[in-house]
């Protein structure tokens, strides 16, 4: 029997703007028009319950004045609603504006807008991969964390009440427009989590973006434009350049993954409901930068230099009221990084590099998760 072989060439994802300013969310509506066809009449917008009271009207009246009619899905705000009941429920929302009809609500070149932070971005995203197989995708965050990280690299996905983001595609975004203005509004402790992930790129690819922030903290948490502009963009530059060389995770954006695996486990354990995202992250910090000392990989200055930047912006570094090693241990081996059965870390390689290590020893990675609650 004769084997034919058919080469399909697949091409590359395709580009997209990231654009960063004071009051981008103004220019929405026209911004998003000119990425899709004239004759689209729809676009979906999704937002929680914490971000919809202050900015959904706006976007709404963009929208409406870019000749679009607005379906509109808001959903509770809180990691724990970043389930797939909760992507199911926007899909219906959007299937079913136009009656069930094809046509009267959306179709495949109807964007979906994601307006909010982390949770809208990655739950919206994912709604968007899997609508009608596919349609483009707007990412607005309004938070820092989300504007640094999550609305970058098209990872979007849902959590399972085994890990967390265990449920997910690959789904790049048409557009990114992140106002900084909205950060305004932001509590200081969202604030303190975007920051957490600023903390990560820095000690992964550049150290000075750790003199930036030490030296800019006061202005950066007053919520200075300018300063929020510049540490945006700086950090999406950093992930931008990781998420080019590897935009499917096969290398070296696993880097981006530092305090994580230990952070999700943290998060999970907690029922997303006692620590934030950059709180965990920042604790998963902590725990990677001791190890790395551990072996060597960092010297105790410079761990102690970002332990010391945690702690100036307001993050922990210690877990309050205890922490148990097993069951944290035992959630890291959930985590979708698991490879062949084994943990694999992102460590810090002094300060503006990093690797990942697969062959940590358990009772080392079980000491490095008890020096959380010492």
């Amino acid at each position: 029997m004769n084997t034919i072989c058919v080469n399909l060439p697949v091409p590359p994802a395709v580009s997209y703007e990231i654009l960063i300013g004071a009051g981008l969310l103004g220019e929405l509506g026209p911004r998003v028009r000119a990425l899709v066809s004239p004759a689209v009449p729809t676009c979906g917008l999704v937002s929680d319950t914490n971000v919809a009271p202050r900015y959904l009207a706006a976007a709404r009246a963009g929208l409406a004045g870019a000749g679009f009619k607005v379906i509109e899905y808001v959903f509770p705000a809180g990691e724990r609603h970043k389930t797939l009941a909760t992507a199911a429920a926007g899909l219906d929302a959007l299937l079913n504006a136009g009656g069930g009809r094809m046509g009267g609500g959306v179709e495949r070149g109807t964007p979906i807008i994601a307006l909010g932070g982390g949770v809208v971005g990655d739950l919206t995203g994912f709604i968007s991969a899997t609508l009608l197989r596919g349609t483009p995708f707007i990412q607005v965050p309004t938070t820092l964390l989300a504007a640094v990280d999550a609305s970058v690299g098209g990872k979007v996905g849902v959590d399972h009440p085994a890990g967390k983001n265990l449920i997910g595609a690959f789904h790049q975004p048409r557009l990114v427009l992140t106002d900084v203005a909205t950060f305004a509004t932001l509590p200081a402790r969202e604030l303190r989590c975007g920051l957490a992930e600023c903390i990560k790129h820095g000690v992964i690819r550049d150290e000075a973006l750790l003199t930036f922030i030490e030296r800019q903290q006061a202005a950066i948490m007053a919520r200075d434009p300018g300063k929020l502009e510049e540490l945006v963009a700086w950090n999406v530059r950093i992930k931008v350049a990781v998420v080019q060389a590897d935009p499917f995770e096969k290398s070296v954006r696993a880097l981006l993954n530092l305090g994580h695996t230990f952070g999700h486990a943290l998060e999970t354990l907690g029922s997303y409901s006692d620590l934030q995202h950059g709180e965990a992250v920042a604790l998963g910090m902590v725990a990677a930068g001791r190890l790395a000392e551990r072996r060597g990989m960092i010297s105790g200055t410079q761990r102690q230099r970002v332990e010391n930047l945690l702690v100036m912006v307001g993050l922990p570094v210690q877990r309050a009221g205890g922490i148990d090693v097993e069951a944290v241990y035992a959630g890291m081996q959930t985590d979708k990084k698991v490879a062949g059965g084994k943990i694999r870390l992102v460590l810090p390689k002094g300060l503006g590099d990093a690797e990942v290590v697969r062959d940590v020893p358990e009772a080392e990675i079980k000491w490095a998760i008890g020096t959380l609650g010492a």
